[in-house]
């Protein structure tokens, strides 16, 4: 019943987020705008897209090191798998399933593999607000005819936003630099819970945390953290590529505000952040840079589709090739919230990667496997 209300409230929230995208948009005049729209441009977009996913991909290898080499390959196939999940299916199902997958294949911790996710996360927040405050020292005059008060309030959140994602980095930082203190902290924890519970929930985390093992290699730590810039300012340049193409006069600079707010409407818990990021993007470029509506409808239109659309194709082709269907996937993804579901659970009710043969079980998770049997 939980799962389908929660269908149902996202499903209302992509269309009345859509009906606020579209509210004063002529759509034979947006249909214009997308026919009139430079495909050298477009095209240029998606380039920046495909690189950004490269440089993301390289990122997570660096993120896993510590707990086990990874090819460009597999780590590839998972993150396209996991990203095409997250774009069909509601609730970000796709970051679990990315490193379960990933996982399965390479013969690693489940658990230490999602904090890998987890710290991926928090170094793109960090990125972001770090771009956003170079926008505003640099780039924020752009913004002449704009209300004070909403200047202040973007201040204001970039800097709310900087502090969150600073505490969250430091108490990871933290926790992987003193491996004892939080096993004391899991003892105590593990003590005031049922024995199975207690058992389920050290084991997580002890595996969980080997996955935060990079940010014991400050050196390590800081060049996958560089890695982020590159991804990010990828993601501008498609930006700044696709208003271009439908006319929209965006500044280099005007870029960073608006991967911001596209950031921010891809957060919203729609299948490929729809409704949100097409929301947030419209406001960004009609509000801040004067952009004619049809236009900016046409253009948001578009850099979502070259942002999720090509992904989201590849994606569903290498799940048919690994016998992977929508249904499986949210199977798994939904059984991984402790190291228990992830690691064993999952695997009795995973598809095959090869024909009539069951995918091999994480080798942290053997120990497991042969002590229940």
């Amino acid at each position: 019943m939980r799962g389908y209300l929660r269908t149902v409230f996202i499903l209302v929230l992509t269309v009345a987020l859509m009906a606020f995208f579209l509210r004063s948009a002529d759509l034979a005049s947006v249909w214009s705008e997308i026919r009139r729209a430079r495909l050298d441009l477009v095209i240029a977009g998606l380039g920046a897209i495909a690189v950004s996913y490269v440089v993301r991909v390289g990122r997570w290898q660096r993120l896993l090191a510590p707990i086990g080499q990874v090819g460009f390959a597999p780590a590839a196939r998972a993150t396209v798998i996991g990203f095409a999940t997250t774009a069909v299916l509601p609730g970000r199902l796709g970051e679990l399933l990315r490193p379960y997958l990933l996982a399965r294949r390479e013969r690693l911790s489940a658990s230490a593999a999602l904090a890998t996710i987890v710290l991926e996360r928090l170094l793109d927040l960090f990125a972001v607000v770090i771009l956003f405050g170079f926008f505003l020292v640099f780039f924020v005059g752009d913004l002449r005819d704009t209300n004070p008060q909403v200047l202040a309030a973007l201040k204001t959140g970039g800097l709310a936003a900087a502090v969150g994602a600073g505490i969250a980095l430091g108490v990871i930082v933290a926790a992987a630099r003193s491996p004892d203190r939080v096993a004391a902290v899991v003892a105590q924890v593990e003590r005031r819970l049922p024995l199975w519970i207690g058992a389920s929930v050290g084991r997580f985390v002890t595996r969980f945390s080997a996955g935060l093992g990079i940010a014991r290699q400050p050196g390590r730590f800081v060049r996958a953290f560089a890695w982020s810039f590159p991804l990010w300012l990828c993601v501008c340049v498609s930006a700044w590529c696709v208003c271009h193409a439908f006319g929209i006069a965006l500044p280099p600079g005007g870029s960073l505000l608006l991967m911001v707010l596209m950031v921010l409407g891809v957060a919203v818990p729609t299948p490929a952040g729809v409704g949100g990021f097409h929301a947030a993007f419209q406001v960004g470029v009609t509000g801040f840079y004067a952009a004619p509506v049809d236009a900016a409808v046409g253009a948001a239109l578009v850099l979502h589709a070259v942002s999720f659309g090509p992904v989201t194709l590849v994606g569903i082709v290498l799940m048919a090739r690994d016998g992977l269907t929508f249904r499986s996937a949210v199977r798994l993804a939904s059984s991984g919230e402790m190291s228990d579901g992830i690691e064993t659970g999952a695997l009795r009710s995973a598809p095959s990667t090869e024909r009539g043969q069951r995918p091999a079980a994480p080798a942290a998770a053997d120990d497991e496997m042969t002590s229940r049997s």
